[in-house]
């Protein structure tokens, strides 16, 4: 069988493998990621146990919220993505959480100062004065995003060299976290080494976090994706770097 065949074996199959939710267990064996150091999942399930009104904005799948061992009395959760709602009202029925559906970029309805705890992980852009705003006096968010350059390499793999990165910058979020009357209290921010064993991996990667290769589709990247599978079968895994931040802020 030729390179070529291949390459559109697994290309073809992760095409067509879902990627509905936000969990990435398509990928094990494939591709590995390390974890920031600073446990999401452990902080997060530290503030609800103290909390009373919490939210999770942008909750994929529900994946990190189901596994709050003592959630909230009031738990709720927002996702844009409309596949992913259904997904996230099945996998939060454990925690007892509600799942509303949002607009994208539109604002969060719920009324001022509902909860003393809002958390997202991965959000795909943070609305500082919405979540100011639902926040009550001394209430924290708290938030793992993706950082500036993330994945960079396999960006420009795909696309060929890029300008420097403008966006998702952490002291971005932390100036518009205190425009938005916000204080912040913690940042922290982290490379993380990431490997792909296999042109399917990456397809399957780039439908998922799109932001990656934005308008990405397999047609449109077969040439690229060819050449980077030849790359890995020559040279062994692609490895890139993912960044990430941690941000907490309260409301005085």
């Amino acid at each position: 069988m030729t390179v070529e065949r291949d390459a559109e074996d697994l290309i073809a199959e992760a095409a067509a493998a879902p990627v509905d939710g936000w969990g990435f267990g398509w990928l094990a064996g494939r591709a590995t990621e390390e974890r920031p150091p600073w446990g999401y999942a452990r902080l997060v399930a530290d503030r609800m146990a103290r909390a009373d009104a919490a939210l999770d904005v942008d909750t994929g799948g529900g994946e990190v919220l189901a596994e709050v061992p003592r959630p909230p009395k009031l738990l709720t959760a927002t996702e844009a993505w409309p596949p992913n709602v259904e997904v996230a009202r099945r996998t939060l029925r454990r925690v007892g959480a509600t799942v509303v559906a949002v607009a994208p970029d539109g604002p969060l309805p719920f009324r001022d100062a509902s909860f003393d705890l809002v958390v997202s992980r991965h959000p795909v852009r943070t609305d500082w004065v919405e979540t100011a705003r639902v926040l009550r006096p001394g209430g924290t968010f708290l938030s793992q995003q993706i950082g500036n350059g993330t994945m960079r390499e396999l960006s420009e793999a795909i696309l060929g060299p890029l300008p420097p990165p403008t966006q998702r910058h952490p002291e971005h979020a932390v100036a518009a976290a205190e425009a938005a009357g916000l204080r912040v209290v913690d940042l922290r921010r982290a490379t993380l080494r990431a490997t792909f064993s296999d042109i399917g991996a990456v397809v399957w990667f780039l439908r998922k976090v799109i932001w990656t290769v934005p308008g990405f589709t397999v047609d449109r990247y077969r040439a690229s994706l060819r050449d980077l599978h030849q790359r890995i079968t020559n040279e062994g895994p692609f490895v890139a770097h993912a960044q990430r931040f941690l941000i907490e802020a309260n409301r005085p």
